[in-house]
């Protein structure tokens, strides 16, 4: 609008609509010291957002099915249940599922096997790859749809 100051313009929706969205990332993690460390990194990345950190399968299901996250993270040795459960309750719900990044303690190769059955899009030792997460999260980031969640 000519003469009227940007600020207070109306809002163009189809420029908002065209803005690329956060990363939504739950964080599923039995050790409280470690989340507490992933979450404090994850919050450091641009277009990045953790939407919340729970320790049991039944409570990242039920994160899963009511914040739709973009992305998990998934520790397969949880406080209640197992990151295994997790990943065949989400694949038997038969609907599109959040990308899944395995990052667990216990990188031995019949674990990493199912977990590649199960289609994760990367297993990660906890000790030897995290200082990946970064960058594949920013990598997921950069390819997000545009639009609100």
């Amino acid at each position: 609008m000519v003469g009227v100051p940007a600020a207070i313009q109306p809002m163009n929706v189809a420029a908002l609509l065209m803005t690329s969205r956060s990363l939504r990332v739950l964080l599923v993690e039995d050790s409280s010291m470690l989340a507490v460390r992933i979450a404090e990194m994850i919050r450091r990345l641009p277009d990045v957002d953790l939407i919340d950190t729970v320790d049991t399968e039944s409570d990242a299901l039920h994160r899963v099915a009511a914040a739709t996250p973009d992305v998990v993270i998934l520790d397969l040795h949880l406080r209640i249940g197992s990151g295994f459960g997790v990943l065949r309750a989400l694949t038997r719900a038969g609907v599109p599922r959040p990308k899944i990044i395995v990052l667990t303690g216990f990188d031995l190769p019949e674990y990493r096997n199912q977990a590649e059955v199960f289609g994760v899009e990367a297993f990660l030792n906890k000790s030897r790859d995290y200082h990946r997460l970064p960058t594949l999260l920013s990598g997921f980031a950069s390819t997000q749809p545009t639009g609100p969640h």
